[in-house]
């Protein structure tokens, strides 16, 4: 004998299988969480002031030679 299935209960859980790929595509697509992309925002503007630190020559130092 063949097992029995609800038809709607299939339905639905196509659906929602199809509504998580479709998330899982938009969340490869679009990147990072908002979390994320602050931290690494932080972490790119700590580089840049940690860089720019450490110049032996800072801008605007050849004006006033």
């Amino acid at each position: 004998m063949a097992e029995i299935v609800n038809l709607r209960m299939a339905r639905k859980a196509r659906a929602r299988a199809e509504r998580e790929a479709d998330a899982e595509r938009n969340r490869i697509a679009h990147g990072l969480t908002r979390v994320e992309r602050v931290k690494a925002a932080a972490e790119r503007a700590a580089g840049s002031r940690a860089l720019d630190g450490h110049r032996r020559e800072r801008p605007g130092d050849d004006a006033d030679r």
